[in-house]
């Protein structure tokens, strides 16, 4: 059992309050189930996913430092469940850090900004974390497996984890980010079998999909039929943005790659809620695109 119970500031981020709803319902349903405190931040604005600073780093910077600003004057860790959305808070949580002791100056003008528009200002005082890694290092991967109640046994798991969370920060302490393990060790726990393919750590395709759509929807179907190839039932990613290219746009992907996929794409708390025996449908699994049926009626539900 856990010595104490955990509690961090949570930042649900766009995608999982509108196009990806459900990501939202599971994170939530989760946290209850494993009796994890969220308090969310709504107050906080959009990170900008890496576009911001196309236009102006200060921008970025600024703007993000107002999002930690809002969990420190909390006394909490920042948490995400976006790979996007941690990949760019955790990198200008970096910079800022950074900054702190080389920048000082460049510190001062992004307070400046946040004190002009009568925001809190940074001080570099928590810390900016996937869901991801809150349930393997701070819950622990063991804790989970004695929460399971539904052994999702026979079922075959391909994690997709998004470029962001594995490779925009610098600090990898908690997975090697070309060999992670982080997805594979919860799937364990939860019963089911990791499936190893070479996409697992690839891009999407969502960030091109704005203004090369065919060559975004092309990355996509790649990584999908290579996890098909290597015998998954559906797909598990901690990103948002992932899952849109992966699921709700699957069947524009199979027309581009005149081939059908019909491979269900889960969010990663809407897997560990399942063997925690929280319902399919309390999980938003009935708002995917590609049908979650098939998967559920092997799960016995």
């Amino acid at each position: 059992m856990l010595s104490h119970q955990l509690k961090y500031a949570y930042f649900p981020g766009c995608v999982a309050q509108g196009a990806c709803g459900e990501l939202h319902l599971s994170t939530v349903a989760l946290a209850k189930a494993l009796s994890i405190e969220l308090v969310e931040l709504k107050k906080a604005s959009c990170c900008g996913s890496g576009t911001f600073k196309e236009d102006s780093q200060l921008l970025e910077d600024t703007v993000n430092a107002r999002n930690i600003a809002l969990a420190e004057e909390l006394n909490l860790p920042l948490l995400t469940h976006c790979s996007t959305c941690q990949g760019v808070i955790g990198h200008v949580d970096e910079r800022l850090k950074e900054s702190q002791e080389k920048n000082p100056d460049y510190l001062h003008k992004v307070n400046g900004l946040l004190q002009k528009e009568g925001c809190l200002p940074y001080r570099g005082s928590t810390e900016v974390k996937h869901l991801l890694y809150a349930l393997v290092a701070d819950y622990g991967v063991e804790e989970i497996q004695n929460r399971v109640t539904r052994k999702l046994s026979n079922l075959k798991c391909a994690a997709f984890y998004g470029c962001y969370l594995l490779r925009s920060q610098k600090n990898t302490t908690y997975d090697n980010p070309f060999n992670p393990e982080a997805m594979e060790n919860v799937f364990r726990a939860v019963g089911a079998t990791p499936i190893y393919y070479k996409g697992r750590t690839q891009c999407c395709g969502w960030p091109l999909s704005s203004y090369a759509t065919t060559e975004s929807f092309k990355m996509a179907g790649k990584q999908i039929q290579d996890a098909i190839a290597n015998g998954a039932d559906c797909i598990v990613t901690p990103c948002p943005l992932c899952h849109l290219n992966l699921d709700s746009r699957q069947p524009e992907v199979e027309k581009v790659i005149g081939s059908q996929l019909g491979l269900p794409i889960l969010h990663l708390p809407q897997l560990v809620a399942l063997a925690l025996g929280i319902s399919p449908k309390e999980l938003g699994l009935d708002r995917h695109i590609v049908s979650t049926k098939a998967l559920l009626e092997k799960l016995g539900f």
